[in-house]
């Protein structure tokens, strides 16, 4: 029996009028392995096993790549990687969270969104970024209040040199701020945590986008005997209609095509 594929479920990313894959690969494991809240530890791939996964990814019909200035070497890394591939991709980076020798800050002022948003280009070798988040510390509401970030990002989406920005916020307040003007929201979705519902109900109902962080709770999830987590964790995502993708970072060849087949299998079988 053949391995199932995504290449034929892509579906809209809210209004943005990019198609995607219902699962999107985090490449937060490409960049960095400290201060990062994984079960299990694990070494940064090299250059020929992150080409394997990507070419895999591909091949399973994912078109959707996560990465992020805070994500060490990530988008570094991923520049000359995707070298010729750059049409096969939707590419999301971030902005406000930098992560130097061990350490996050966060900068969401205007100068720092415009010159982070440059390197990104430049690192990913690419005249345009799909889609750029907001990495938030939790401020939510005083980031979308208080700092130029969205406006900035307004103005460098006016520029094409994003095509698509939103935010990846930690509480349901911040989500449905950033929602009313931006075009995206990242959400924390999972069979533990739940919280951000409203989130996704209101993205649903506006022809937002919504990208799903944690959708396996980073690995942690766990069930009563007999259920399948994996599959669970996705039955509860895809039945809700504002759920576009999930970003899941794995950086392991049978994980990723075992996810792909249940996801596959989900989608199916609504």
């Amino acid at each position: 029996m053949s391995q199932p594929t995504l290449h034929d479920l892509h579906r809209p990313l809210g209004s943005t009028g990019l198609l995607v894959s219902p699962l999107g690969l985090g490449t937060v494991k490409l960049g960095r392995d400290q201060g990062v809240k994984y079960p299990n530890g694990f070494q940064i791939p090299g250059d020929d096993e992150a080409r394997m996964l990507l070419k895999l990814a591909r091949d399973l019909g994912i078109n959707l790549i996560d990465t992020a200035p805070a994500y060490g070497r990530s988008e570094e890394r991923l520049g000359p990687l995707l070298r010729g591939q750059r049409q096969d991709w939707v590419i999301v980076s971030k902005v406000g969270e930098e992560f130097t020798d061990g350490q996050s800050s966060h900068d969401f002022s205007a100068a720092h969104t415009r010159l982070s948003v440059e390197r990104s280009l430049q690192r990913l070798e690419t005249d345009v970024i799909d889609l750029v988040l907001v990495h938030s510390d939790g401020n939510d509401l005083a980031i979308l209040n208080d700092s130029e970030v969205y406006a900035t990002l307004a103005e460098l989406k006016r520029e094409g040199k994003i095509r698509g920005f939103g935010f990846s916020g930690k509480t349901v307040e911040g989500g449905l701020k950033a929602l009313e003007q931006g075009d995206c929201a990242m959400v924390t979705y999972n069979l533990n945590e739940q919280n951000e519902k409203p989130v996704i109900d209101y993205a649903a109902a506006h022809g937002k986008a919504i990208l799903v962080k944690k959708a396996l709770a980073s690995g942690h999830v766990c069930l009563s005997p007999g259920v399948d987590p994996v599959r669970a964790s996705f039955e509860l995502l895809f039945e809700h209609p504002g759920v576009a993708s999930a970003i899941v970072g794995t950086i392991n060849p049978l994980h990723l095509a075992h996810n792909v087949a249940t996801v596959a299998q989900v989608l199916r079988s609504h």
